[in-house]
């Protein structure tokens, strides 16, 4: 029988790219997705319409209201900004302990279902300067889970939290993606898409969507708007 992982799947490339990565090292995958607040709701449409097709054994939608809280372009009313990437600080499309909160619940959810391996498709390479997409980030939250948790603490199994996008450039993550055989079309990464769902191509993670594309030498068959 085939080991059990919990995926962190948004409907993006990265983590649709880590479903196929978790199912080629031969675990029998359990998609998680938030419905927490966010502006572009067409990801999780897409992750919803998707997750079958990807061949996850179950799909399971948590609700979060982070825009409770605010404090991002993505869960409150701040500009999403355009037209540059810069790495130098953290963006305003940071959403305030985003990561922990769904790696806390699919943590939970694991342990539900006896599992010791999540995936989650955080960089430290493309990443837009995200404090919780770093390695040290992590491993720092694997400690918590050995100790935070009945299975854990009884000696079951150890948790891992596996993170195979880690070191690749968005080409490498395009190209590797390809090789998988990942439907390009499932994915959505625009964080200000316009009402018919079309990617604006012009926020951070539009620019490093299209910038692995190019570095990949891959045509991106989803739509844009119109400049």
């Amino acid at each position: 029988m085939a080991p059990k992982a919990v995926v962190l799947y948004s409907g993006g490339l990265d983590s649709t790219t880590c479903v196929a990565v978790a199912q080629k090292e031969g675990f029998e995958t359990y998609a998680l997705s938030f419905r927490y607040g966010q502006r572009h709701k067409i990801e999780l449409e897409k992750a919803q319409r998707h997750a079958k097709l990807l061949g996850v054994t179950e799909h399971k939608i948590v609700d979060i209201n982070l825009r409770a809280i605010g404090g991002s372009a993505l869960t409150d009313d701040i500009g999403v900004p355009k037209d540059a990437l810069d790495e130098t600080k953290i963006p305003v499309t940071y959403v305030p302990a985003r990561n922990t909160v769904f790696l806390a619940i699919a943590l939970g959810w694991a342990e539900v279902l006896h599992a010791f391996d999540i995936f989650i498709g955080v960089n430290s390479v493309d990443y837009s300067g995200y404090p919780d997409c770093r390695p040290e980030f992590i491993a720092a939250f694997e400690r918590l889970a050995n100790l935070a948790t009945c299975a854990g603490v009884e000696g079951k199994g150890r948790f891992r939290i596996h993170t195979p996008l880690q070191n690749l450039s968005k080409g490498d993550i395009v190209r590797l993606a390809a090789s998988l055989n990942v439907d390009f079309r499932l994915t959505h990464s625009c964080y200000d898409p316009d009402e018919e769902g079309r990617s604006c191509g012009r926020c951070d993670s539009c620019l490093l969507r299209l910038q692995g594309f190019r570095e990949a030498g891959i045509a991106d068959p989803i739509p844009y708007q119109p400049r």
